[in-house]
């Protein structure tokens, strides 16, 4: 998947606006070696470096870190796989935002994860958890087999885990999970009833590749028309997130 980083930016702030919030469980301790896997852009791993800590930030994306490379020249990026990634520097922390969704082997990445850790350090992320953007995805896989594309409705774009899979694959890592969180955070789509279509062409694009133009904007527009009972609230479109979010530390 190709990613438009500077649409990203724009248009999609909000992930990693909301990790702002997420930083403040990672509780950055100045001189701590932090991995941020999965950093997008890197506007959260400069905030890590502007606590005081020695940072990286890794994503699978040329795209993303081409940006983030420009954004903050000071800042170390690398392009990186997180489901199968290996260091000799052995990292405080891990962090991870909207990110390990993307990881369809999620015992890839926990594995890559575990053995880059210090023993002692933790594991701080935030990622969707089961039934995030569930309407959507069903909209979306309902068009998609109304038009004849029943391939790409079975298309498997993301990995959504309930609290139960996510914990017990940590623990069976040899994490011991010491806080987890799963709980609805609706999102606000920015432009109106535009705002679920630039949403699926950003993050949905799997969805959609190898379709004409001009049949691609008509399943766009069918798909938020059956969101749109749900998705809008007085004018304001919202999409319905639902978060899983962690802190693991390696015994």
């Amino acid at each position: 998947m190709k990613w438009n980083a500077d649409l990203y930016d724009q248009k999609h702030a909000f992930v990693f606006k909301y990790g702002e919030d997420v930083l403040e469980f990672l509780d950055v301790k100045p001189g701590e070696h932090i991995l941020d896997l999965g950093c997008g852009t890197g506007h959260l791993t400069k905030q890590i470096q502007d606590k005081g800590a020695v940072v990286k930030g890794t994503d699978y994306s040329p795209e993303m870190i081409a940006q983030a490379k420009q954004l903050y020249p000071d800042v170390d990026f690398a392009v990186e796989n997180a489901a199968d990634f290996f260091t000799d520097e052995k990292y405080d922390a891990v962090f991870s935002n909207a990110a390990l969704h993307w990881v369809l082997d999620a015992n890839g990445a926990i594995r890559s994860v575990f053995n880059s850790l210090k023993k002692g350090g933790r594991f701080v992320a935030e990622m969707g958890g089961k039934g995030n953007v569930e309407r959507l995805i069903e909209a979306t896989k309902q068009v998609l087999h109304n038009h004849g594309y029943h391939e790409k409705a079975d298309v498997k774009v993301w990995y959504f885990p309930s609290v139960g899979e996510y914990t017990t694959k940590l623990e069976e890592h040899g994490f011991r999970v010491t806080y987890v969180i799963h709980y609805d955070r609706k999102t606000a789509l920015q432009d109106g009833e535009q705002g679920v279509a630039k949403w699926i062409t950003m993050f949905g694009a799997q969805f959609l590749d190898g379709i004409p133009d001009d049949e691609k904007q008509q399943i766009l527009a069918e798909i938020t028309k059956k969101l749109e009972p749900f998705y809008n609230e007085n004018g304001e479109w919202y999409a319905d997130y639902k978060r899983l979010r962690f802190i693991a530390v390696k015994e």
